[in-house]
């Protein structure tokens, strides 16, 4: 039996086919009163040979979870090239359904690799650090602030032990005291939180082989190998090192025509936590290491600064997979072009 299952967070629109019989229904399936549930468990009783095709989307974890439990094959497809072999103009729940419905019968469904539940775990750790870090670096932000509306311009001074005794010092109106006194408060409440959540990311890193090799790059920690490792899953998806500035979305998005080149913006059509932690990376491999260095600063010096950092970040996302597929920890002997990793003996004289 093959189901197309168009999933919306509160119900589903299926459309399915039994292969023996040739018997085709649609159906809504509700959410809340337990009628999607209901319906597969119906399924497995009557020993059904069952295989699930949905689109990539958020909120389905208990879903893809359900079926897993009831041992149904689960076909997650790239929601992108699905919407691009709708023909007609004309989306509603139920054609959405068929049409997932016709690309598995035509083997034609655009499947995606999918993370394991361990995989997607230990991604909510880095992404709850993540999140605390902005809001502890807005909370930061709003005390600058205070002190500067105060003619006090300490910058990074103004989280040394001294600069707090100052801030706490000054003579504020009465709400503004207040909101001094409530954002230190916070302030003080999350740093011991991120701290944690810090060093049971740099544990989880340390479970893994392959992110040890990763951090022997320059620039890159354990959060940065971290996320890299869970992000990209393995380095066989991929074909070659490019392909990943394509995957985290770090390459211009293109609109040519007639002969002439238009490119934009980055597409920004990936993980946006592991494209920051590369852009991140990379400029701390910048301040550390000669050579990447010397590399940004051309950048910097043709481009503009804020390109040169992205495109220092897709390079050392280029690194990182060679380093990984090879098998190999960082060296200095490493090219650093368009196959940035690989290795070899060659010096450029023959």
């Amino acid at each position: 039996m093959m189901i197309g299952v168009d999933y919306h967070p509160s119900f589903q629109q299926i459309a399915f086919l039994m292969e023996e019989t040739g018997e085709y229904s649609e159906r809504r399936l509700n959410h809340s009163d337990g009628e999607a549930e209901q319906f597969y468990r119906a399924l497995q009783l009557r020993g059904v040979h069952v295989r699930v095709g949905m689109e990539a989307t958020g909120y389905s974890r208990w879903f893809e979870r359900l079926l897993a439990e009831l041992g149904f094959e689960v076909w997650i497809g790239d929601a992108a090239e699905i919407k691009a072999k709708r023909v007609k103009k004309q989306k509603t729940d139920r054609k959405d359904a068929q049409l997932l419905l016709k690309l598995m019968m035509e083997d034609r469904f655009p499947r995606i690799w999918v993370p394991s539940p361990e995989n997607r775990d230990v991604r909510q750790l880095l992404w709850h650090r993540h999140r605390l870090v902005q809001m502890r670096t807005r909370i930061m932000n709003q005390l600058q602030a205070l002190a500067m509306n105060e003619g006090r311009r300490w910058k990074s001074k103004l989280w040394s032990e001294q600069g707090r005794a100052e801030l706490e010092k000054l003579t504020l109106a009465p709400w503004a005291s207040r909101r001094r006194h409530e954002l230190l408060e916070l302030l003080d409440r999350m740093n011991p939180t991120i701290e944690e959540l810090t060093a049971a990311a740099e544990q989880e890193a340390r479970k893994r082989p392959e992110a040890l090799r990763l951090m022997t790059h320059p620039g890159v920690g354990p959060l940065t190998a971290l996320a890299y490792v869970l992000i990209i899953g393995t380095p066989s998806r991929f074909h070659r090192g490019k392909q990943i500035g394509n995957y985290v979305g770090m390459i211009p998005s293109e609109d040519s025509s007639g002969g002439k080149q238009r490119l934009g913006h980055i597409s920004k059509q990936g993980n946006s936590l592991l494209r920051f932690l590369l852009v991140e990376a990379a400029q701390a491999a910048a301040r550390n290491n000669p050579d990447w260095r010397r590399r940004y600063i051309h950048l910097a010096m043709r481009r503009h600064k804020s390109i040169a950092k992205v495109a220092m970040g897709r390079r050392l996302g280029v690194r990182l997979y060679w380093m990984w597929r090879n098998g190999c920890e960082y060296s200095p002997s490493m090219e650093f072009g368009s196959y940035a990793g690989q290795l070899g003996t060659g010096h450029g004289v023959k």
